[in-house]
């Protein structure tokens, strides 16, 4: 039975959202942040509960945590691009910010908030590292002011993209821990608990491997565990045919126009039309309007209208 991937975010979280998992949080935590946030406790503000996942499916399966000094912890894996995905990152530390105080309580209080989030896709194509790290700071002098702001991205596209890799090439970029976690959500399948390379011989990672073997999905987990896979697996099938297109179109309007943002509008119409063709194959497959527009993120409008012309076509 194939092994059950760690990048899609129902397992994401039940691997690091539970209380019985704690040790592997914080050690995915501390791998991230600085020497000044490292945590020795913390604890789930929203633990994993397959009860309530049963009643809300449609939920951001963040990881929300407080460590004993105060400070909120908020983990997110992200499986697709989005638009607007920075402003949705600032919105979602904005929640964790300030959710802190009650009305009658004083701005003293709040301690600092840290966003991590770990993304199936290139966000910065600028930069070459996968990990980086955004502060508030004086634009001329460089001097961070704001100090309670801290957003984490992790890009696991930029650490290994090529299916082809095997466990030599993955154990010579791990040099530290996040190396370390990162080689577990990129590529998983080929480490073996019991036969660690030493580069990768770490208690909470043998801890991690056990968890996935072991993992069970109830029936309301499992379908939508199995709709994030098919995302996952048709995402590496077409989605870099869909952005070249995409890039292809916006460079030809880029032209035409002589426009810089005519490049950005094509890429972004390819990118939308590489959505349509996704939701158009999971509705024939027979997935719900509910996790179409989950996975694809598109309106549950523009869904519904999709549906309607599928079932059209079947009867003519």
């Amino acid at each position: 039975m194939e092994r059950i991937s760690p990048r899609v975010d129902i397992a994401f979280k039940k691997i690091f959202g539970v209380d019985e998992n704690k040790d592997l949080l914080i050690s995915l935590i501390n791998s991230i942040v600085g020497e000044e946030d490292q945590v020795k406790e913390l604890t789930l503000l929203n633990p994993y509960n397959p009860k309530n996942f049963k009643q809300d499916k449609l939920s951001i399966l963040d990881i929300k945590a407080k460590g004993k000094d105060g400070k909120r912890f908020n983990i997110e894996i992200q499986i697709s691009d989005e638009a607007d995905y920075d402003k949705r990152a600032l919105y979602y530390w904005g929640k964790l910010y300030t959710e802190q105080l009650k009305i009658t309580e004083d701005y003293s209080l709040l301690s600092k908030a840290i966003g991590i989030h770990i993304l199936n896709f290139t966000s910065i194509p600028h930069i070459a590292k996968y990990h980086n790290v955004f502060h508030i700071t004086e634009k001329e002098t460089g001097t961070l002011y704001f100090k309670d702001l801290e957003l984490h991205t992790i890009e696991l596209k930029k650490f290994s993209e090529n299916a082809l890799e095997e466990l030599v090439d993955i154990i010579a970029k791990v040099t530290n821990s996040l190396d370390m976690w990162v080689a577990f959500l990129t590529r998983h399948d080929l480490l073996n608990k019991d036969h660690l390379p030493l580069a990768l011989d770490s208690p909470v990672l043998r801890k991690a491997l056990d968890v996935l073997d072991v993992m069970n999905f109830g029936e309301e987990e499992r379908e939508v565990y199995e709709g994030q896979l098919k995302w996952l697996r048709i995402e590496a099938n077409t989605l870099k045919k869909y952005e070249a297109k995409g890039f292809e179109e916006g460079i030809a309007v880029g032209k035409a126009e002589g426009k810089a943002e005519g490049i950005a509008v094509g890429k972004a119409e390819g990118m939308e039309e590489k959505a349509l063709k996704v939701a158009k194959e999971l509705i024939v497959k027979g997935m719900t309007l509910e996790e179409v527009c989950r996975i694809t993120e598109l309106n549950i409008d523009v869904i519904q209208k999709l549906s309607d012309e599928a079932i059209v076509a079947s009867i003519t």
